[in-house]
């Protein structure tokens, strides 16, 4: 299936090197990050997963859980660990998914149905598994952004989309462009201008369509 923003995910089995659970049970009642990659022991990848490693602290702040995902197994996604906290100076506590089957990879659309995993494999062979998937508590895609295993991904940028996704989550507002936290919003079009004022004080409009206000407490 092709999961698309505000499509519910599938509640999928997961294995992983911490055990297996239900994803819709390992999201609960916070935000998930899912961020997948095509293979374990690669280097852009090692130096990603070190980087959500490093970022524990952020993660907790916002309520937000976060899960790997790789088509590899357990006991291999085990000694990776080793490596990612080796050369990030971090513990890797969150989950790895081992996608083996690469039934997650094809549920969640980041591979073709038709797809398979050859003797002898690159990361080549998986190389569109690599995703960011951004879950809202009501267990609802609210972003997704692909790479390309040239390009490590910014995770300065995904705590910043988050922080715009927390922040206009169930409020009428959007975020401009580089927008970030404590920057005025944008006032959403579903209100008028009396009805912006009354929920959020002063608004500056600058265009028929475009008023600003400060961010919402």
């Amino acid at each position: 299936m092709a999961l698309r923003i505000n499509d519910t995910v599938p509640n999928l089995d997961l294995v992983t090197d911490q055990g297996s659970f239900k994803l819709h049970d390992f999201i609960g009642d916070s935000w998930a990050i899912l961020f997948s990659h095509p293979k374990d022991f690669t280097p852009v990848c090692t130096t990603e997963f070190g980087a959500v490693a490093q970022l524990a602290d952020e993660w907790t702040k916002r309520n937000t859980k976060v899960i790997g995902l790789s088509v590899d197994g357990v006991e291999e996604h085990k000694e990776w660990k080793g490596d990612i906290e080796s050369f990030a100076k971090a513990k890797a506590d969150f989950p790895i998914i081992a996608d083996e089957s690469l039934e997650v990879s094809k549920a969640l659309d980041m591979l073709p149905a038709e797809a398979y995993l050859p003797d002898g494999r690159t990361a080549a062979d998986s190389a569109s598994v690599r995703v960011v998937f951004i879950f809202s508590p009501d267990k609802k895609l609210q972003l997704s952004m692909t790479y390309p295993m040239s390009v490590g991904r910014n995770f300065a940028e995904v705590l910043r989309a988050l922080d715009a996704l927390q922040a206009s989550y169930g409020v009428p507002i959007a975020m401009p462009a580089n927008w970030v936290p404590g920057e005025d919003v944008i006032v959403a079009l579903s209100l008028n201008d009396d009805q912006a004022k009354e929920q959020f004080g002063e608004i500056d409009i600058k265009l028929p369509y475009l008023r600003t206000t400060r961010q919402p407490s």
